[in-house]
Formats: structure tokens, C-alpha cells, sequence
């Protein structure tokens, strides 16, 4: 029995002495995350208006006088200059008219010129009583209704040679002219003014845009604190729709004089040098100018900051690479930066990549952000 014993009693503590020899597992590798320093500088705060396009002038060009439309002698959507034909309507109607009234001018003429002729002879004749003063009364008074309707016939023939100008429609600026309204054939003119077309000017370009009455009100607050008001010399970016920047910069041109009700907006207008004519009426834009310049201002990257329930917070890596998660009090976002009022000091690292993975108080192994941009461009070495 008992040699039967001592091989299980052996096995037993051999199995025990395995066991005590295993070591425990070593614990799990910080997680890594990439951070960035809070950097401190001054900075411009910019202020930008959503808004759209237009042309320094938008003539629209109608049809004075009644006709046939003859031609349109543009190319629709094309530039234009001052003084180009745009529409040709038929003058022969008023070329008739212009000759008939030509000849009542050449009747009224020679009425009066009798009635001249005959107050010349009646008046010496008068004065030596060989005709009665009735008859001298009588051709004074004719030679008047003449030379009114002599007056009357030439302002006739003046007003046709006017209508007859206006059958010949030019343009009445340099600009952008748009698509025609009407054809050749139509008639045009008849009762109203028919609209054929319109002009813009476009350069200078116009932007018109509306800013808030919180960011107005921002604005108004910031002229009277530090008495810096912000005028027509100031300089204004037009950002266009791909993001690029208009590559002349503006000035404001016109503020509005009240408030939109219905939009709660002011409108403000700028003016943009465009002698590409690049630019077009009817583009939507934004309109950027410096409001002012923050003296020794704090800024983290956008993607370090973390939004709940409009209140803002940080990681923060601090000694023993040691994460904080702080309340932070947010300014104007500037690029891809953002301007940190309160919750944060100079120097300090804020986690911009693998938030997801900490918690506050956990120990992290922190790596400068740029590293994460230089391996992300480096082309992938695995196996395919």
C-alpha cells in the first residue's frame, strides 16, 4: 500500500513545483496616442459673410419704340463693349413716318414764310393808313399760328428721328451680357417696354452679404472697448466656391442702413477688382476680413478639442504621461487651429489622435502629431 502511494505522492509534487515555477503576465503596453504642444502666438481673428455676387451695374436693356424684330447682332453670354449693336429693329415703318413728317415741316415752313412776307407788306402800308389796322391785326396773328405750327411740325420730325435712333439698340456699358429674351421677328415695344436682355458690369465686382445681429452686435462691442473701427480700408478676401481666394482683394463698399426683419441680418456690400472676369453675378461666396488680432493667444488643433452638450474639453498629457481630461473655454477657430480662452497654459501636450483609447488618469505613451502625418504618407510594406 505504501509503495503504491509514493509514485502518485511524488507526481503531486512535482505537479506542484511546475505550478509555483509559471510567473505572472507582464501587464498590457500603454496605449499610444499622438499629441500636439499648445502653442502660443498672435493671431488674426477673422470675420467671414456668407453671400453672392453681383454686377456693379445690371442694366437691363428694353425696346423703346414698336417694331419688328430684325436681328440680334451678339453672342449671348459673350463680353461686350460700349456703343456694340445688340438688336437691330426694323426702321422702314419709321422711315415713313420720318418722311411725312419731314414734308408737313416743309408746308409749315412755307405758310409761314407767306405770313412773314405778308405782315412785311402790310405793315408800311398800315402806318400810311392805306390798309385798315383790322388787316395788319389779321396777318400778325396768322404769321403766329404759323410759326406755332412750324414749332409743332419740328418737334415732330425730331421726335421720329429720335425713335428712329432707337431702332438700333447698343450697349450701354462694357459688361457681360446675358441671353436674349426675344428673337428676330418678334414683335418688340408694343403697349411696353419689352425687356430683350440684360448687362452687367463686372468689373468691379460686387459681393453683398448679411452678417448676424449676434455678429454685429460682436462687432459693435469690440469698436467701442477698444475704439478700432473697422471702415471702408479695410482689407477683405472673396473666398469663391472650389475655396480658393479671388486673387484681387476688396473693400467694403456699402453697410446697410437697418436691420433685415425678415432675415435678422444687416447687409453689407464689397467691392473686388475682377479684370479676369473671372468672376460672375450670381456666385455664392464668402467674404473674410481681419476683426482683429489676438495678442498671445493659445491654440490646440481642432481635433484635440472634444464637444458634448456645448461644453468643450482636452485631454491633456501631463507628468508620467499621465492623461487629464479638463473643461476648457473655446475662441474663434482660426485654419484648422482653435483659439483656447481658458483650461489651458503654454507648453502643455494635448492629445489630438486616439482619444478613443484613454481615460482620465490612465498612463499613455505619447508621440509627437507629426509623426502620425509622416506615417501616414509613407507607402504601405506589407505583403499583397
Amino acid at each position: 500500500m505504501k509503495r503504491a502511494l509514493f509514485p502518485v505522492l511524488c507526481g503531486l509534487v512535482v505537479a506542484v513545483s511546475t505550478g509555483c515555477d509559471k510567473k505572472e503576465a507582464p501587464p498590457a503596453a500603454p496605449p499610444e496616442v499622438y499629441v500636439a504642444n499648445v502653442v502660443q502666438k498672435d493671431v488674426p481673428v477673422y470675420l467671414e459673410l456668407v453671400g453672392q455676387t453681383r454686377g456693379s451695374q445690371d442694366v437691363e436693356i428694353r425696346a423703346r419704340v414698336e417694331g419688328y424684330l430684325d436681328k440680334v447682332a451678339f453672342t449671348e453670354g459673350s463680353y461686350v463693349r460700349v456703343g456694340e449693336l445688340l438688336y437691330q429693329i426694323d426702321p422702314k415703318p419709321l422711315e415713313a413716318t420720318l418722311a411725312n413728317a419731314k414734308a408737313n415741316l416743309a408746308t409749315a415752313q412755307a405758310r409761314f414764310d407767306k405770313t412773314v412776307t405778308d405782315v412785311n407788306r402790310l405793315t408800311p402800308l398800315a402806318k400810311q393808313q392805306a390798309v385798315s389796322q383790322q388787316e395788319l391785326d389779321n396777318a400778325l396773328s396768322a404769321r403766329d399760328a404759323a410759326k406755332a405750327m412750324l414749332d409743332a411740325q419740328k418737334a415732330a420730325v425730331d421726335t421720329v428721328v429720335l425713335d428712329l435712333g432707337y431702332t438700333k439698340i447698343t450697349a450701354p456699358l462694357d459688361g457681360m451680357v446675358g441671353t436674349t429674351m426675344v428673337k428676330a421677328g418678334n414683335l418688340v415695344g408694343r403697349g411696353e417696354s419689352t425687356l430683350l436682355t440684360t448687362i452687367s458690369q463686372t468689373d468691379p465686382i460686387l459681393f453683398r452679404a448679411g452678417i448676424s445681429e449676434a455678429e454685429y452686435l460682436r462687432v459693435a462691442k469690440r469698436i467701442q472697448e477698444t475704439g478700432v473701427r473697422v471702415g471702408q480700408q479695410a482689407v477683405v478676401e472673396l473666398l469663391l466656391a472650389d475655396g480658393a481666394a479671388h486673387p484681387q482683394k476688396g473693400r467694403i463698399d456699402v453697410v446697410e442702413r437697418a436691420i433685415d426683419p425678415t432675415t435678422g441680418t444687416l447687409a453689407v456690400q464689397f467691392k473686388f477688382p475682377n479684370p479676369q472676369r473671372v468672376v460672375r453675378p450670381g456666385q455664392y461666396g464668402r467674404a473674410r476680413f481681419v476683426l482683429e488680432t489676438r495678442t498671445g493667444a493659445l491654440l490646440v488643433p481642432q481635433r484635440a478639442v472634444t464637444e458634448l452638450q456645448n461644453l468643450y474639453s482636452v485631454a491633456v498629457v501631463g507628468a508620467g504621461d499621465k492623461v487629464e481630461f479638463r473643461n476648457v473655454k473655446v475662441g474663434p477657430r482660426v485654419d484648422d487651429l482653435w483659439v483656447i480662452e481658458e483650461g489651458l497654459k503654454p507648453g502643455e501636450k494635448v492629445v489630438v489622435e486616439g482619444l478613443q483609447k484613454v481615460r482620465d488618469g490612465a498612463t499613455v505613451s505619447p508621440k509627437p502629431a507629426a509623426t502620425a502625418a509622416k506615417d501616414a504618407a509613407k507607402p504601405s510594406t506589407e505583403a499583397k
